[in-house]
């Protein structure tokens, strides 16, 4: 793992990309993509998580982060132990691509020997540090817009898996904390 894209600062704010193995599409389906959400939602209420932007999309997840219990680290590695967990879900639901991902996510577990039998995440999360408002606002933006860039929705606002939403004072899917 390279060493500047470390969480050193257990207390600064960081904007994270966490990046499925294999850039597999899985949070094309909306019960992925809620439990994303619903993992975020708990770390903010639960583990500390400060949560101040962030955007779901098909194979990867961008956030604008801090904790104010002082680990970082440690949520985050717990957020990605959770959601992997609950990907277990795909045997009980109508999964089409059920195989193929687990041919994928069975793949990349052999690569790395502290993943077990499967791997939903990459282990490296390119976290950078956000030291001003310059950095701050730049990251804000290049999350929001990423669904207008996938030529999804035309307006940041209008993609439901994004803080673009809170930020619009729209209704949002998942509370976000003001920076």
């Amino acid at each position: 793992m390279a060493d500047a894209y470390q969480i050193k600062n257990q207390e600064g704010t960081y904007y994270l990309t966490f990046q499925v193995v294999g850039w597999a599409d899985i949070f094309s389906r909306k019960c992925y993509r809620d439990i994303i959400i619903g993992s975020l939602d708990f770390c903010r209420k639960h583990k500390g998580l400060k949560l101040y932007a962030y955007v779901v999309m098909t194979n990867h997840v961008h956030v604008i982060v801090s904790s104010n219990k002082g680990d970082l680290s440690g949520t985050i590695r717990d957020f990605k132990k959770y959601t992997s967990k609950e990907f277990k879900m795909m045997n009980e639901i109508n999964e089409s691509r059920r195989e193929w991902l687990e041919m994928i996510f069975q793949y990349h577990a052999k690569q790395n020997k502290r993943s077990g039998d499967r791997q939903l995440w990459t282990h490296e999360n390119h976290a950078i540090e956000l030291t001003d408002n310059v950095m701050i606002n730049g990251r804000i933006d290049y999350i929001h817009q990423n669904p207008v860039r996938a030529g999804w929705v035309a307006e940041a606002e209008n993609y439901l898996y994004s803080s673009a939403m809170n930020f619009a004072n729209l209704d949002h899917l998942l509370q976000i904390d003001e920076i």
